[in-house]
């Protein structure tokens, strides 16, 4: 992915060269930039890997998915805290996971940790199975698993 990103900037700038501009131009050089992409998404069975630009695409839409869920997620814990009578049931479950390798792992246990009203207490030795507390375990357990669950298949796209 990184070879074909430097690889797209080197068709810019060599397009911002090949133009012979007496001062270089920003636009050109973007022109370059999207002539390039083209080139690259023609070639990119060449080279063996994805094309780079779809992990971007998958990249940038996990981070979309954590904000939203961060988002919704906040909403339900501030309305669970400012009722006045506070009508919770914290609790702790497990949940198996798919992920396999640390990166992966990681990423899942921090997303799952930056959500308001879970926290990942602790993962095992395995790295396959995670301790999560929960804020209210009879409301949130169902939306936590719902959001792991989006969190791993955008995560598997990522990595593989």
């Amino acid at each position: 992915m990184f070879g074909q990103f430097l690889l797209n900037l080197f068709i810019a700038l060599l397009w911002l060269l090949l133009m012979d501009e007496p001062i270089p131009q920003l636009t050109t050089f973007f022109t370059g930039f999207v002539v390039g992409i083209g080139i690259l998404y023609v070639m990119h069975r060449f080279f063996g890997t994805q094309f780079y630009l779809r992990k971007l695409a998958k990249i940038i839409y996990l981070i979309l998915l954590f904000i939203k869920e961060l988002m919704t997620s906040g909403f339900v814990v501030t309305r669970q805290v400012l009722t006045p009578n506070l009508q919770i049931t914290p609790g702790i479950f497990t949940y198996q996971t798919s992920l396999k390798g640390e990166w992966e792992v990681t990423a899942l246990a921090l997303l799952l940790t930056l959500t308001p009203g879970s926290v990942v207490m602790e993962v095992s030795e395995s790295g396959d199975v995670f301790y999560i507390h929960a804020m209210d375990i009879e409301d949130s357990k169902e939306s936590v698993i719902r959001s792991i669950g989006k969190f791993e298949k955008a995560i598997m796209e990522v990595t593989r």
